[in-house]
């Protein structure tokens, strides 16, 4: 009979990636149910190609239009966050914000465009 290796006292064991693509999925679910342009439109999850490196900037996200797809690059939305150990909440804002930003430019609208109720104060 075989059990998961952490045994059946501890949690299951997730690893950064599995976090990290949970957030873009979560994220990319709910801008889906808010915005039906988004139908079709295949989201990936790479780590970091040559091309997104440039002089100036490494590419976080890359949009393309024409084949409906959007392609976010783990390592350097992760990598180059000042963040402190155990912030990893502030690290999921980070990814959702991408995600926010990422699906703005593909839309061609403003990010705080995409869910105007949410931000709302009462």
């Amino acid at each position: 009979m075989r059990s998961p290796v952490t045994g059946p006292h501890l949690p299951m064991l997730t690893n950064r990636l599995d976090e990290f693509e949970l957030t873009v999925a979560t994220t990319v679910s709910y801008l889906r149910g808010l915005w039906p342009e988004l139908e079709g439109v295949v989201f990936e999850v790479a780590q970091a190609p040559a091309e997104a490196i440039h002089d100036d900037h490494i590419d976080r996200w890359k949009v393309y239009h024409d084949e409906r797809r959007i392609v976010f690059f783990r390592l350097p939305i992760v990598r180059f966050l000042r963040l402190q150990e155990g912030e990893d909440k502030d690290e999921k804002l980070l990814v959702e914000s991408c995600v926010f930003r990422a699906i703005a430019d593909f839309l061609g609208r403003d990010p705080w465009e995409l869910a105007p109720g949410r931000y709302r104060h009462f």
